[in-house]
């Protein structure tokens, strides 16, 4: 008689099971049939298991040892993965980001200009990057600091695209998404809100472009050193032997200069000099032999001594991409696939170890000591405390990217509260922009106070953004945005793509598309989009607080189609898409037996708890609602002589 298992596939999710006594809201997805064979085996393996228990308590000190250079290897290569990133998204979209540039006549548009810092710090993934474009298109006179103010707001924005991509790959635990993408966005929902209020602010004042000019005016400033980078001493050794940039052509073709568009953005030479060379060169004339010059005379002709210098490549580079022939698009696809690779599985492994070493007593600890205030009436020095740690760790690796990224997997698993990674990202914003200041002092004297100028724009954006979102309580909306939206992606996990296209994809696109058409089809288009949207935030608001001084029809959305004001028809949408493109290759296993209601008469306990469960099923259930057909596993039919199913 046949002894394999028999697998049970339901086509229903949201299906309880009360079977041998089980209670259903411990819905396991195995269930033991035979529990009586179970019983007779349990006591032969409880010696077995007292030893195993022994085995472990005395290997887990040094496999607790082990975890820690684990960690640190794991947290190397999440950063080096980072970096070539970074350098993947320059090869695919260098040249485009320089062409993006090359129209200055469109960057003094200010809305075309914030887009345009937006797009360009995506598609290059580095803000230092852009920011040195901006830097060289205002010291060579071709963009004034006023009109650079809207790209760096725009490059703030873009820069935070990083850790929201970071948290997609914390997506497997539903709870621990929700919390990550918050930790996320909650950088994103802090600049978007600061450029809605500072950048007509700028437009109409030129307030942070005048306070840059004064404080560079006030001081003898003189060029030195360039500040010394940790981060980059430590994951360059490795990074180098990957890929290495000549970011030069980027700012070339920003510059206007056609000749770097036949340079490829991969370097080959590393180290080069100066050959110099005599050569005699003849003149008719007597007069053009002096005495400064080592020069003689041939029958009529005068022949004068020259040195001509040029310039030679002496030393290639060492990097796997030297000699490969591809393109810059190649190359940068293979490292795009193979940075997010290392990514996904240095991050996977990170949130693991850091799991199994932040557990227990550890956790609490931890926990209380990041996320308690200090005592009455010095609790409000806590957050301002977080944010001097954030910068003063952000200028120690020199990359708020990196910072912010690594600090995403510690919010998914609770060790950061909500609360206390705000400040401690608007620490990193200051830490961000005090790095790029000592980077701008180290400028050639050229480019030196236009360097410092947009530095200290980016320095004045984000204090003045501070002021606004932070100190009173109740401004802290990006707190409650970012919880919103991490709500939102745990109940549906697509909108985090859906989120990240939007925001820093199409809607850029959209609005540098309208702008481009003139400031009349800007006001056209933008006047009764955002009457438009204060109506819904008003209305929403009072349906809130007050829904008694609103018409009833306005008391709800129900009146509306239901796509217009909930995910749900999309969710339904994708849901079949994914369902039709993985559960036929289940559905034909042999193995497999398909229960649907019709068959089996199961109900939830209640109908609030089954309103509850497709409403919100992460609040819920404490299994995981996945896509895919659930499986559940009959054990013991292989071990009894029971009759097959």
């Amino acid at each position: 008689m046949s002894s394999r298992p028999i697998r049970i596939t339901t086509t229903e999710q949201n299906i309880s099971f009360n079977a041998g006594g089980h209670d259903p809201r411990k819905t396991s997805t195995a269930l033991d049939l035979v529990s009586g064979c179970h019983d007779q085996t349990s006591n032969t393996e409880a010696p077995t298991k007292i030893s195993e228990d022994r085995h472990k308590e005395m290997s887990s000190p040094f496999i607790g040892l082990l975890r820690v250079p684990l960690l640190l290897l794991l947290l190397y290569g999440f950063v080096c993965s980072l970096d070539v990133l970074s350098s993947a998204f320059q090869l695919a979209g260098g040249k485009v980001a320089g062409d993006i540039f090359k129209d200055n006549a469109i960057l003094s548009n200010p809305v075309a200009g914030l887009m345009v810092g937006i797009l360009v710090t995506v598609l290059v993934q580095s803000s230092s990057t852009s920011t040195s474009i901006v830097v060289s298109l205002v010291s060579s006179g071709l963009l004034e600091v006023k009109s650079a103010v809207p790209i760096i707001m725009g490059s703030n924005i873009g820069t935070s695209v990083t850790n929201t991509i970071v948290a997609l790959m914390q997506a497997g635990e539903r709870n621990q998404f929700k919390r990550a993408f918050a930790g996320a966005t909650i950088h994103d929902c802090f600049n978007w809100l600061s450029v809605l209020v500072l950048l007509p602010l700028e437009v109409a004042s030129g307030l942070m472009s005048f306070l840059a000019r004064v404080t560079v005016s006030g001081f003898q400033l003189h060029s030195g050193d360039e500040a010394p980078e940790l981060l980059k001493t430590l994951t360059e050794p490795f990074t180098k032997l990957i890929i290495q940039l000549d970011k030069s052509v980027i700012t070339g073709i920003a510059l206007g200069d056609e000749s770097m568009r036949n340079h490829s953005l991969v370097k080959v030479w590393c180290k080069s000099g100066v050959f110099v060379s005599s050569v005699n060169v003849t003149a008719a004339a007597a007069q053009n032999c002096s005495a400064g010059l080592h020069c003689g005379k041939d029958s009529n002709l005068t022949w004068i001594i020259q040195n001509i210098s040029k310039p030679i490549n002496t030393e290639k580079c060492r990097h796997l991409f030297v000699d490969s022939g591809l393109s810059d698009l190649a190359v940068g696809l293979v490292l795009l696939a193979g940075s997010l690779m290392v990514l996904c599985s240095c991050l996977l492994l990170l949130v693991k170890v850091l799991n199994s070493l932040l557990k227990g007593q550890v956790a609490k600890v931890i926990e209380r000591v990041i996320n308690t205030d200090f005592p009455y009436p010095l609790g409000w020095l806590s957050g301002y405390l977080a944010m001097l740690m954030g910068a003063g760790m952000t200028f120690i690796i020199q990359s708020s990217s990196v910072f912010t990224s690594a600090m995403t997997p510690l919010i998914g698993i609770g060790v950061i509260s909500l609360n206390r990674a705000y400040p401690l990202t608007l620490g990193s914003n200051i830490g961000t922009t005090t790095t790029a200041i000592l980077a701008a002092l180290a400028s050639p004297r050229e480019k030196l106070p236009a360097a410092c100028q947009i530095a200290l724009c980016h320095f004045y954006f984000n204090i003045f953004g501070i002021l606004l979102w932070y100190p009173v309580p109740f401004t802290r909306l990006p707190i409650r945005m970012a919880s919103a939206l991490g709500e939102r992606t745990a109940k549906y996990r697509w909108f985090a793509v859906l989120y990240l296209l939007v925001c820093f994809l199409l809607l850029p696109c959209l609005v540098f598309g309208i702008s481009l058409a003139g400031w009349q089809a800007m006001v056209g288009v933008g006047a009764p989009f955002a009457a438009l949207t204060v109506f819904v935030l008003l209305v929403n608001l009072l349906q809130s607080r007050s829904p008694t001084h609103l018409p009833k029809t306005l008391r709800s959305w129900d009146f509306l189609p239901q796509w217009m004001h909930s995910l749900k028809p999309l969710d339904k949408l994708i849901t079949k898409t994914t369902a039709l493109c993985c559960s036929p290759a289940r559905l034909n296993d042999p193995d497999v037996v398909v229960v649907s209601p019709d068959t089996i008469n199961i109900k939830p306990e209640s109908k609030k708890q089954a309103e509850q469960w497709y409403d919100n099923p992460a609040l819920s259930l404490p299994e995981e609602i996945s896509s895919e057909p659930r499986v559940f596993r009959l054990k013991g039919l292989e071990r009894c002589n029971s009759t097959p199913l």
